[in-house]
């Protein structure tokens, strides 16, 4: 299609007898098109024809005669939608907006805010990592974990979770029956493979990580390591994403503790919760805390996701309302939120299923 065009252009620019002299333009055509015909169409060619109207342009002429087809070109393959900045249009990297998707849309998560968003603009910024970036969201259900990593999604690529840069594996879904772990491993490693090859800033997803059999993280353990290549392969920009509920009772336990001692949320560091993160997942049953990934220290950053109050319930719905073109009162959150069910029993502080079923509850409130 491309050589179709540039004949096309040769040929419009023929008839414009200002843009060369004639015997220039002359020049010009035919030596493009023995030049398609001898080495694309790859014709019967003379390799020792020494006609002068088949001898490559003059250096001059073929500087500006290249210089102005190829800004068309480049115009021309524009219009189409496949061209940008950063050299691969389905990646976008808008780390700005990831920055105020976290900041506006999360909610009670200043540590995952914080985290993530280091996490990825620096490995963005970082075109010589000798590891791919690899992140582990911990905490309860309805914290935001798969929230976010559908933020990242959506700011790293152009169509989100749906690009062909994005792969999104659920453990019990994909890989159910323990007695295929050897078949997963092929299937998953073929996959992982394939997707960098077509897309090495690949985002690959693992939600539910505690429910993955320890040989199936150990048959990619290689793609995470610090190679330059695994056959031929560099896996070094692709991002690994693991999903899962271990250590959300270390990390209610900490937020417990702030707030009977009379601290804010907002105080607790990761100096706090990183080791005790740690410590329960190697601790804790499943294939995700006995794998190589855990023992290699191949996890860049734990990323603890705390439990939501009352006061962050109240934004997810005011969010749900204004996702469905709604305005909602103070009174009519508050009913929102005063229906869920909280823990621990005594202090009912923390919201049992965070904000997952918030989009659904207020169906209730609606008129």
């Amino acid at each position: 299609m491309i050589v179709v065009f540039l004949l096309h252009l040769v040929c419009v620019r023929t008839v414009n007898a200002n843009f060369f002299n004639l015997d220039s333009i002359s020049n010009v055509s035919t030596y493009y098109f023995n030049y398609l015909y001898c080495n694309v169409w790859e014709g019967e060619c003379q390799p020792n024809q020494e006609d002068a109207t088949q001898q490559e342009p003059t250096r001059d002429l073929w500087g500006s005669f290249s210089q102005d087809y190829m800004s068309l070109l480049h115009q021309w393959y524009c219009s189409l939608g496949q061209c940008c900045e950063s050299g691969d249009c389905r990646i976008t990297n808008n780390v700005t907006g990831l920055s105020k998707d976290l900041q506006t849309k999360l909610h009670g998560q200043h540590l995952a805010q914080s985290v993530v968003l280091k996490a990825i603009q620096g490995f963005i910024n970082n075109p010589d990592s000798n590891k791919p970036l690899t992140l582990s969201f911990h905490g309860w259900s309805g914290t935001g974990k798969n929230f976010v990593a559908r933020m990242i999604a959506d700011n790293l690529y152009r169509d989100g979770v749906k690009s062909e840069c994005v792969r999104l594996f659920i453990a019990p879904f994909h890989f159910p029956h323990a007695r295929l772990v050897d078949t997963y491993k092929g299937q998953l490693r073929e996959a992982i493979r394939d997707m960098v090859l077509r897309c090495p800033q690949t985002l690959f997803i693992f939600d539910e990580a505690e429910k993955l059999h320890p040989g199936l993280i150990d048959a990619i353990k290689p793609f995470m390591d610090h190679y330059d290549n695994v056959d031929g392969v560099s896996y070094r920009r692709a991002i690994f994403l693991f999903l899962s509920n271990i250590g959300g009772a270390a990390i209610n336990d900490v937020a417990l503790d702030f707030w009977h001692s009379g601290q804010n949320r907002e105080d607790i560091g990761m100096e706090d919760l990183e080791h005790r993160l740690r410590a329960e997942t190697i601790e804790s049953e499943g294939g995700f805390a006995r794998s190589e990934l855990m023992s290699g220290h191949l996890i860049d950053f734990y990323v603890p996701f705390l439990p939501l109050e009352y006061r962050h319930i109240k934004l997810c719905a005011r969010d749900a309302f204004a996702a469905r073109g709604l305005e909602a009162d103070e009174d009519t959150l508050d009913e929102v939120a005063k229906a869920m069910l909280y823990v621990p029993k005594e202090e009912r502080l923390f919201s049992a299923q965070g904000c997952k079923s918030i989009p659904q509850r207020i169906n209730f409130f609606l008129p």
